[in-house]
């Protein structure tokens, strides 16, 4: 299902690789009314059981669309739409950058993220990293990553 108005918010899912965390992005996005892309290769059927499981009937209202690859998604956002990448790699604090309506959270796959030439395409600037606490931790969950990433931007704006 796609709205034909803008989102306030997208977010990007790399080639995500468990299910379970695709259902839970997609509650996520549904529930907070966040567009959610999806860019294949993806190894599970989009109707696997454990992403409905995930999902729940969340999944009946969520707008999404599902992208062959890294170009068509970046070709169905708004030109004016900034990516903001969430990685561990990241060297600006997710806290600190200015996330505005129509922008993007762009979150890669949960073994490998997003490929080398993504990260040079959107550099450093705009290259967010979740702070932890424990320097011996190295990444959080993606579906908790996202929905990080989702409450500080809409929180961001007041809403």
């Amino acid at each position: 299902m796609t709205d034909p108005a803008p989102p306030d918010l997208n977010v990007i899912l790399y080639s995500p690789r468990i299910p379970q965390n695709v259902g839970s992005v997609a509650r996520l996005c549904a529930a907070m009314r966040v567009r959610l892309h999806v860019v294949r290769p993806v190894p599970f059927p989009l109707d696997d059981r454990a992403l409905r499981r995930a999902g729940m009937d969340y999944l009946d209202f969520l707008d999404w669309q599902v992208h062959v690859d890294w170009e068509a998604c970046r070709a169905a956002l708004l030109p004016e739409s900034t990516v903001w990448l969430y990685t561990t790699r990241g060297t600006v604090p997710a806290h600190s950058a200015p996330i505005r309506p129509g922008d993007a959270l762009l979150f890669g796959n949960e073994s490998h993220g997003v490929p080398d030439a993504i990260h040079t395409a959107i550099g450093p600037a705009r290259s967010l990293r979740l702070e932890m606490r424990d320097p011996r931790a190295r990444s959080l969950n993606l579906a908790m990553s996202c929905a990080m990433g989702v409450y500080g931007a809409l929180g961001g704006w007041g809403g």
